[in-house]
């Protein structure tokens, strides 16, 4: 149930898009017992019809890549300029589905089972997130990508004195010179229309990158589609970047717009460009010369305006000397090449992110006066960083929400010592473990261990601290407990 302590409109209003007949009637009839007004939409078409005649608090979606896809939904929504919260149901576990939705301005996404206790824990964090928030993920408003806040107004610097920025999936905060000069170079090419290729390794942040140069590029306000080549298969991928018609292919119920559709007038990111596979890389080039596209079955081009930036973590020339890459295409994006330093080789920004991220999730968690123990800082400038700057903000989310006292250890943060000596070892909950065989498996149990320490051993709010649904968190304590192991 919605907590009734919690202000909130007199009657909220939401509207539930797709799913089976049962599905829509299970959760229309937890939110109605919760006073909260649905209307019910079989269909996107149906829904978006819906958004654009009506106001809504809150929108659910239920995910299905054969009928009604959530990214379409959204990519839609957002250029109709409906600002409604929108939040995403999906069947399946699908990491890159919620990784993407997450991107285009979802405001959550969750698996079964939609119980009553899980709806109302979204709709309450629905209604209190502001419109504003809501939807940063998605398009860009080219605001400055340093921007201190307090509540919604702008600030200066926090009582610690670091300057406590807002995330926005668009801004790249950085005290590194080679990473001012990068963004430089990034701004003085974003008018033009020149493809950009976009080097780094994983989490170094590429998909910021291009984020930005769609922000102070012409097009800033048309749409930013982003696709992850390898996270499909070829003849998916091949639907998704180019669209089909009705009957193209088995299961092709409904005529589909492409990627390349959707971003007409803005910017297509292709995410990991070098996994596409070979023969779909001269189709792609024929788009970029060309300028049009052919659905699947379809029988006329489809003209389209659009800048592409590419990604890759690979060495795209070695790609192209064993004969996994194109030459040609690689020319034809690498107009703009821009890479991006790992973090270890950004050594100002070490401390300077690790602070920001840090007051962000205080923040976020309500976790008011934590502070950083005075030996964290010094293990932290000494870590290689494989993850770069996600791993550094991955660390700091899991001390900020295990942090005890008023100061975040490094045992809060799980991070084993940088370059150990033999002897060296790495304290964990009460036991001592040595820093050489401290791995995510050891860190998972130990995470585990203090989310039901922390909830007083209820299995519901752990999983919610863990970020983990409640099945799941089951599941891993049946395997610890096969294992020998009671938590």
């Amino acid at each position: 149930m919605i907590p009734t302590q919690v202000s909130r409109p007199a009657e909220i209003k939401s509207l539930l898009v797709g799913g089976t007949l049962k599905e829509r009637l299970e959760i229309q009839g937890h939110l109605s017992a919760m006073g909260i007004d649905v209307t019910v939409a079989p269909d996107m078409d149906m829904g978006l019809q819906l958004l654009s005649k009506n106001s809504f608090h809150i929108v659910m979606v239920i995910h299905d890549p054969d009928t009604l896809d959530a990214l379409d939904f959204l990519a839609a929504q957002r250029n109709s300029g409906d600002p409604a919260r929108v939040v995403v149901l999906s069947r399946k576990a699908a990491m890159e589905d919620a990784a993407e939705v997450m991107k285009r301005g979802a405001l959550d996404f969750r698996l079964p089972p939609w119980s009553a206790e899980v709806l109302g824990f979204v709709v309450q964090r629905a209604i209190e997130t502001p419109l504003a928030k809501a939807n940063e993920g998605g398009q860009d408003t080219g605001e400055s990508r340093r921007v201190a806040f307090k509540g919604d107004r702008c600030e200066g610097k926090s009582q610690s004195g670091h300057t406590p920025e807002v995330i926005r999936r668009h801004e790249i905060l950085t005290r590194s010179p080679a990473m001012e000069r990068l963004l430089k170079q990034a701004e003085n090419v974003a008018k033009s229309k020149a493809t950009c290729l976009i080097q780094g390794e994983s989490g170094t942040g590429k998909e910021l990158l291009a984020r930005f140069i769609h922000a102070k590029s012409d097009r800033a306000s048309g749409p930013f589609v982003a696709l992850n080549c390898a996270a499909l298969p070829e003849t998916l991928l091949e639907s998704e970047l180019f669209g089909h018609e009705k009957g193209a292919f088995s299961g092709a119920v409904m005529k589909k717009a492409g990627k390349f559709e959707l971003a007409s007038g803005g910017t297509l990111l292709l995410d990991e460009v070098t996994e596409m596979a070979f023969p779909l890389q001269a189709k792609l080039l024929r788009v970029l010369q060309e300028g049009e596209v052919d659905r699947l079955g379809g029988t006329t081009p489809i003209p389209v305006d659009v800048r592409i930036v590419a990604t890759t973590n690979r060495d795209v020339l070695s790609a192209v000397k064993e004969g996994k890459f194109r030459e040609d295409l690689y020319f034809r994006l690498n107009v703009i090449p821009l890479k991006i330093p790992p973090l270890r080789e950004r050594k100002e920004d070490i401390e300077f992110l690790a602070h920001h991220f840090k007051e962000y999730f205080v923040r976020e968690y309500g976790k008011n006066g934590l502070d950083f123990a005075e030996d964290v800082m010094d293990e932290l400038k000494k870590r290689k960083w494989a993850g770069n700057v996600r791993e550094l903000k991955n660390i700091i989310e899991r001390g900020v929400l295990l942090a005890t006292g008023e100061k975040i250890t490094l045992q809060d943060l799980l991070v084993e010592q940088a370059d150990p000596g033999e002897d060296s070892t790495v304290q964990a909950g009460n036991d001592v473990i040595p820093a050489g065989t401290f791995n995510l498996s050891d860190m998972e149990k130990e995470m585990v261990k203090r989310a039901l320490s922390e909830t007083g051993g209820n299995r519901t709010h752990a999983a919610r601290l863990l970020g983990i649904s409640v099945r799941t968190l089951r599941n891993k304590l049946a395997e610890y407990r096969k294992m020998g192991l009671v938590l």
